[in-house]
């Protein structure tokens, strides 16, 4: 993406970078969120570059000048994505690439480089949604109690599980948590989430307890200068990862040669749990921080006190 993004045409280039600062700095977007984001009007530019303008088509003229930000059309965009579409490119990310056209010409507009938001009535190609497999509340418990003894590793997995379903948060939110996002009073926990927004989830029982003893008899087995504040550590105290939390999942949930399911799996889990078990939906929105356009304010009002109040009534583990 790099070499392409290299072979842009120069008037491209400086409204590109631009928006990359855009995402980061002003609406402070995640590096993976500016990353896709920035590859995908990457792409959106050298199929412009390439295009021809339909005069020159009408003419037969194979020399032009270099393609302006400005000649940017809704026509254009839709035959970029009828161009992927044909190369069947996965409809999920042909709705990112669409999302992400319409940030840029939305941002493009207000900075005065293009005359229209060309992409406002840009429609996104309908993701075919698959709902990952679940576990039941039973096997949730099993595969949590079948972690039991008292070495570091031990406790320490069984705390990234109970967190996970007893919470329903991100894997990304789990090792991201420090000590210091843990009221143990109160028994709820400070979550950044996506876009560095900020929400408190309560835990239950099970969880404070696996946070008591992963505090007091692993953690300190485990921590060294460079374990900072992270509530969990790998073996060499270093913050744990991604990739290691969802192997910890994964070992932890196969039965009889089946494959384990995922960290998300977890968390939609607990999910459905909370809904079956009569939470409101949108305590459950806030719960697991969903933060998209159309429903952010309707959920940022609920207040703690109902959240642990519902989260208490309606979670298996709570």
């Amino acid at each position: 993406m790099a070499a392409l993004r290299a072979e842009l045409p120069a008037a491209f280039g400086s409204p590109l970078a631009d928006f990359e600062r855009h995402l980061r700095l002003e609406r402070n977007r995640s590096e993976h969120t500016v990353q896709a984001y920035v590859a995908d009007v990457t792409l959106m530019l050298a199929f412009l570059a390439e295009s021809e303008p339909a005069a020159a088509l009408q003419r037969g003229d194979d020399s032009r000048p270099p393609r302006q930000l400005s000649e940017l059309t809704l026509r254009t965009l839709r035959g970029w994505l009828a161009s992927m579409h044909k190369r069947g490119i996965a409809r999920s990310t042909l709705a990112r690439r669409a999302a992400a056209a319409r940030a840029f010409t939305g941002w493009a507009f207000r900075r005065g480089l293009l005359a229209a938001d060309v992409g406002e009535l840009l429609a996104s190609p309908r993701a075919h949604h698959t709902i990952p497999a679940i576990l039941s509340a039973a096997e949730a418990a099993e595969t949590i109690d079948m972690i039991d003894g008292r070495a570091p590793e031990q406790l320490r997995d069984r705390l990234v599980l109970e967190l996970l379903y007893g919470t329903g948060i991100r894997v990304a939110e789990l090792v991201a948590l420090d000590i210091g996002d843990l009221d143990r009073g109160r028994r709820v926990l400070r979550v950044t989430g996506k876009g560095d927004k900020q929400r408190t989830v309560p835990f239950g029982v099970p969880a404070e307890a696996a946070i008591e003893n992963w505090l007091a008899a692993g953690r300190p087995e485990w921590a060294t200068g460079r374990s900072g504040g992270a509530l969990l550590l790998g073996r060499r105290g270093g913050r744990l990862d991604q990739r290691a939390a969802r192997a910890i999942v994964n070992r932890a949930t196969e039965r009889d040669g089946s494959p384990g399911v995922s960290p998300h799996a977890m968390r939609h889990s607990a999910a459905t749990h909370l809904l079956d078990g009569g939470a409101d939906l949108r305590v459950v929105q806030e719960l697991l921080g969903h933060a998209s356009l159309a429903t952010t304010q309707l959920y940022t009002h609920v207040s703690v006190d109902r959240l642990r109040a519902s989260f208490s009534q309606s979670h298996p583990r709570a």
